[in-house]
């Protein structure tokens, strides 16, 4: 009995040192993916020319402190590389989410056939 309790407690060591091979993230892991996530939104949005009050409204999950760390870093870096904004090609966040895809693969109809009716009346 006494010789399997030393394999007992190496066998307990090993399943509990493999929580991390499981997907069980510690508090600790998650705190700095939330961070690391908010700064680089954060970076993002400086770097598309947002406005930080805007970057928040548009990322309402991420963490403000982190976001703003983020944005701050990457005014900085622009500003000592001389750095411009890039112009958004899309629009805001905000928009595009409420957009549907239409069954005919987002293409806007075509001048002709908007109008027409399909039995030909």
């Amino acid at each position: 009995m006494t010789l399997f309790r030393p394999a007992f407690a190496l066998a307990a060591l090993l399943l509990v040192s493999g929580c991390d091979m499981l997907g069980i993230e510690s508090a600790q892991a998650v705190a700095e993916r939330r961070e690391a996530d908010g700064k680089a939104v954060g970076g993002a949005c400086r770097h598309a020319g947002r406005a930080l009050e805007d970057c928040y409204a548009l990322n309402r999950k991420a963490d403000r402190a982190a976001v703003f760390a983020g944005w701050r870093e990457m005014n900085d870096y622009m500003r000592e590389n001389k750095i411009d904004a890039v112009t958004p090609q899309l629009g805001p966040a905000t928009e595009m989410a409420g957009k549907q895809p239409r069954a005919d693969g987002d293409r806007p109809p075509e001048a002709g056939n908007a109008a027409k009716p399909a039995h030909g009346s």
